[in-house]
């Protein structure tokens, strides 16, 4: 069964067993009689079971719900007939049970329909950002990346996490980002960066290049969703360069930094430049800088998110992420991410806030490391975006 179909099941699934259900049932029912028995003629107890059916109506499923409710009604009417009384008395019980039984049923089935309807479209969105995102591992002529993307799919938390690789004529370009806010619009302004980034990334020769591509491209898309009523936003990114070296290229609009795990030690890359995010230049008299790191032969380089580092226990207490980071860094970028996340599940108990995104970047093998000069498809794509 599909995320989906499971989601829509579990919409519609029994919160509560028919025994536990029925059982309390004709437990409350005895109950209810034997009072309205004790009290007499001048406090009758059995219309209240009318209720019944409508508190039913709010974990229950449609069949629960019409079961309880013909249950009340029979019990209704065998009372009415025990107790005697005009036929008009009769009626008029008869008739108000049978509505609320009605009412009950008609909640319950809303209910089941609503929550279905909001299965489907969390599963919409979720689907909609791993379709637009590139399935992971890539392989490029001078990178490997691993990831893990975990997007929520609630639908007023759902986020507008993005990562790429691209292969270009002038070396592999890396993002990871994250859009300000949360909702379907985070989405949309995370989608913008990111098709502005796929093509800036084979045409632009310089990194900087690439941020003012992705800068010009938040800013269209502000001004859109300013006509349309939607809120601003700005995006958080990484812009990474590979070329093949033990030198890495890297642009920071804001984002968190990276950090590179090397012979068992796991340490932040220290960035001297960290510019404003995307969609916010116009507020910063400083132009976005390219500096160089050092990623020595066999380290993994670990870009993320702050669904990482903002991850919180049952405390309120933040991911300790350099610390656990310290305990693998002796593995593989697989066997790291697999860890990660595992860490994650249970450090949050399962709940999470917001997406997570992950790269483990490591240089591609020798054997399959390509030159960036070497005129391949890249350059022809660059040469068609031009």
């Amino acid at each position: 069964m599909s995320d989906g179909c499971a989601r829509e099941a579990e919409a519609s699934a029994p919160r509560v067993g028919n025994a536990a259900l029925f059982g309390g049932l004709v437990l409350l029912t005895v109950a209810i009689v034997v009072l309205d028995m004790k009290t007499g003629e001048g406090l009758r107890l059995v219309p209240l079971l009318v209720v019944v059916p409508a508190l039913v109506s709010v974990f229950g499923t449609i069949r629960q719900t019409v079961g309880v409710a013909a249950w009340i009604m029979s019990v209704a009417v065998v009372s009415r007939l025990v107790s005697g009384g005009t036929f008009w008395d009769l009626a008029s019980g008869v008739g108000f049970t049978v509505l609320a039984c009605g009412l009950g049923v008609g909640s319950c089935s809303l209910r089941i329909r609503h929550a279905t309807e909001i299965a489907r479209l969390r599963t919409a969105a979720g689907a909609l950002q791993r379709q637009i995102l590139r399935p992971l591992p890539v392989l490029t002529g001078q990178v490997v990346a691993h990831g893990v993307y975990t997007p929520i799919e609630e639908d007023r938390l759902v986020g507008g996490d993005i990562y790429e690789v691209v292969e270009s004529p002038y070396g592999t370009r890396v993002i990871i980002g994250d859009v300000q806010g949360k909702g379907i619009a985070a989405i949309g302004a995370g989608f913008a960066a990111l098709g502005a980034f796929r093509e800036a990334a084979i045409r632009e020769p310089m990194l900087t290049g690439v941020a003012d591509a992705l800068e010009d491209a938040v800013v269209r898309h502000n001004t859109f969703s300013a006509q349309t009523g939607e809120t601003e936003r700005f995006v958080t990114a990484l812009i990474l360069g590979f070329d093949g070296g033990t030198q890495v290229q890297v642009v920071n609009c804001g984002h968190l930094p990276p950090r590179l795990l090397h012979e068992g030690t796991a340490a932040v890359v220290p960035l001297r430049h960290t510019s404003v995010p995307l969609g916010m230049a116009e507020l910063s008299s400083e132009a976005r800088v390219a500096e160089e790191f050092h990623l020595p032969v066999g380290a993994t380089l670990l870009a993320f998110t702050d669904g990482v580092t903002e991850a919180r226990d049952g405390d309120g207490v933040f991911y300790p992420l350099d610390t656990r980071l310290g305990r693998w860094a002796g593995n593989g970028p697989r066997e790291l991410l697999d860890a990660l996340h595992r860490d994650l599940v249970a450090f949050t108990g399962g709940v999470r806030r917001d997406d997570i995104a992950v790269l483990a970047l490591r240089g591609a093998p020798v054997g399959s490391r390509r030159s960036v000069t070497s005129g391949g498809g890249a350059r022809r794509s660059a040469q068609a975006f031009s």
